[in-house]
């Protein structure tokens, strides 16, 4: 058996992998700068963590047990697990950033509530001018908040927001679109914690942010599919929205020249809202304790069902 790991690890956290696996064989991987000893390394491991190239899973005839760093499984959605599901059984970090994705959905939402990223912006050209921003700052007490998922983030965020005495609908398979729509207009701040997948690409649509009511704010930590980014910045630019929250996008790096740069009242995160001082311990400890299951062949943690329609 040999191990392969795709992941930003100092020192002292590689050592602690071989202290894991004890005798096992482990080859350490640069994340995103594959090489081609890196691939060969993968082919002949029984058991990989990371986020792995799509293509190295078909041709890996020997891995057993994927764990991905991560909890979006959607690159991964194109390959044939019907097949590869026989023989890799993949897991993710489900519910590992449900804590930091959630605060940065609601100091973002604070900010734009609160003026700051305006007041952030006079301050760079150190320009005193509160008069005409001190009566448009808003609350976000008691506001109606609709989050499109209802997952371990969704409950957080939920959670957090509770203080603030908001009143909040957690969207699930459950409802049907219709349910939704119905909510819309009645919607201070829209929420998208959903996976990309093909039944949520394009749900937030320009019907759907029609329905919002004027000033409402859209905050966006899933997936950068699920809205129609066009009509997005086209109703931040026109005022129709009262600002946008976005930590992902359809195109990462965000392209230059790409409206969102400029949209009013725009916060982008750039994907950094899994991040935290915490992340590489808290990803190795859901590998740490998924590595004993399976040396002892108990259940693991997190296991992705493919079967569900993700």
């Amino acid at each position: 058996m040999s191990l392969y790991v795709e992941l930003a690890l100092t020192a002292a956290e590689r050592e602690r992998i071989r202290a894991l696996v004890g005798g096992v064989p482990v080859w350490f991987a640069r994340p995103k700068e594959h090489t081609d000893r890196d691939a060969e390394a993968f082919a002949a491991a029984s058991v990989a963590v990371g986020n792995c190239p799509p293509e190295w899973l078909e041709a890996s005839g020997g891995l057993r047990w994927l764990q991905l760093s991560s909890m979006g499984i959607d690159r991964y959605l194109g390959l044939d697990w019907a097949e590869l599901g026989r023989r890799i059984t993949v897991t993710n970090l489900a519910g590992t950033f449900a804590d930091p994705v959630a605060q940065t959905c609601l100091a973002g939402l604070l900010a734009l509530y609160r003026g700051l990223d305006e007041l952030v912006r006079l301050g760079e050209r150190q320009t005193w001018s509160k008069e005409p921003i001190r009566p448009r700052l808003r609350l976000l007490t008691g506001a109606s908040v609709v989050i499109l998922g209802a997952g371990t983030i969704a409950r957080r965020l939920a959670e957090l927001l509770a203080p603030f005495g908001c009143r909040v609908t957690l969207y699930s398979r459950r409802m049907s679109l219709a349910e939704l729509d119905a909510l819309l207009p009645e919607t201070d701040v829209l929420v998208g914690l959903l996976p990309g997948t093909r039944e949520t690409a394009g749900l937030v649509d320009a019907e759907r942010l029609a329905l919002l009511p004027p000033g409402a704010i859209f905050v966006n930590a899933g997936r950068g599919s699920l809205v129609d980014e066009e009509v997005l910045a086209a109703a931040l630019r026109e005022g129709r929205l009262g600002g946008a929250v976005l930590d992902v996008t359809a195109t990462e790096p965000l392209p230059p020249g790409h409206p969102l740069w400029s949209s009013p009242n725009t916060l982008l995160t750039q994907h950094t809202a899994g991040g935290s001082d915490r992340e590489s311990g808290q990803i190795l400890e859901v590998f740490e304790d998924n590595w004993r299951r399976f040396v002892a062949g108990e259940p693991l943690r997190n296991v992705v069902r493919w079967s569900r329609g993700y």
